[in-house]
């Protein structure tokens, strides 16, 4: 485990992605708090989550709003009514110096409802678009899911692309690279279960236009418990 913020370099961005289990922590207890903690100890640009909401409908959000604001973040719009944070739990926070030009909503395929959220934005390292995912528990749908993705990016206007989440892969990536094809998959290093971690399920996939210079879980006191997984994070930089 590492601390990103004895890493960060001021001439890059920083990516986070963190499954928040709605907020409920290895205890079993629901404390958004201690979630918010981990998340600040991230020093990062933008935070992608995954289950970001309760269950059962309307899905409220597990992390309420007023708190993330205080904490200084700004949510992207991708909520429903009923004052969720994402769609199909995915959610979005930046920083105020991120300025956002465009956001939209993807449904995904497969037996479980799943969707993918993304955003096109202008930061300090230039212009950048991020997909935030959580994918199936079954590798073949983890594969429509990407190829919906990927085509889904073919069809937009060129930008520097992260995709971020939860990939759900216990397994080799090999498949998941081959439907992604020039975008790359990085590992940054096993963040489930938060107590022990030995999966590698969250992980970010890169285009050619993006150096990737450092990556890693994180090692902080409240990411051990808050959830039951870790928060990952990815420095990158733009060629």
């Amino acid at each position: 485990m590492s601390d990103p913020r004895s890493q960060k370099s001021a001439a890059s961005l920083r990516i986070a992605s963190y499954n928040l289990q709605k907020c409920v922590g290895m205890d079993m207890r629901r404390r958004p708090g201690r979630n918010l903690k981990a998340i600040a100890a991230l020093a990062a640009d933008v935070v992608v989550l995954q289950e970001a909401d309760k269950r059962l409908p309307p899905r409220p959000a597990a992390l309420p709003h007023d708190r993330v604001e205080r904490f200084g973040w700004q949510i992207l719009p991708f909520g429903q009514p009923g004052g969720s944070l994402g769609w199909h739990g995915n959610a979005m926070l930046i920083t105020p110096e991120i300025e956002v030009q465009e956001t939209e909503h993807l449904e995904l395929p497969g037996l479980e409802p799943r969707g993918a959220i993304i955003a096109d934005m202008t930061t300090a390292i230039g212009p950048i678009r991020i997909v935030g995912v959580h994918l199936g528990l079954l590798r073949r749908y983890r594969l429509l899911q990407l190829t919906a993705i990927r085509r889904r990016l073919e069809q937009l206007d060129d930008l520097p692309t992260v995709i971020a989440g939860d990939f759900n892969e216990w397994g080799s990536v090999a498949p998941l690279d081959g439907v992604l094809r020039d975008l790359r998959i990085l590992d940054p290093g096993p963040s489930f279960p938060a107590l022990r971690p030995v999966g590698h399920l969250d992980r970010f996939a890169v285009c050619p236009g993006i150096t990737d210079q450092a990556v890693g879980v994180s090692g902080d006191a409240e990411a051990h418990i808050a959830s039951d997984h870790r928060p990952v994070w990815l420095d990158l930089s733009l060629r």
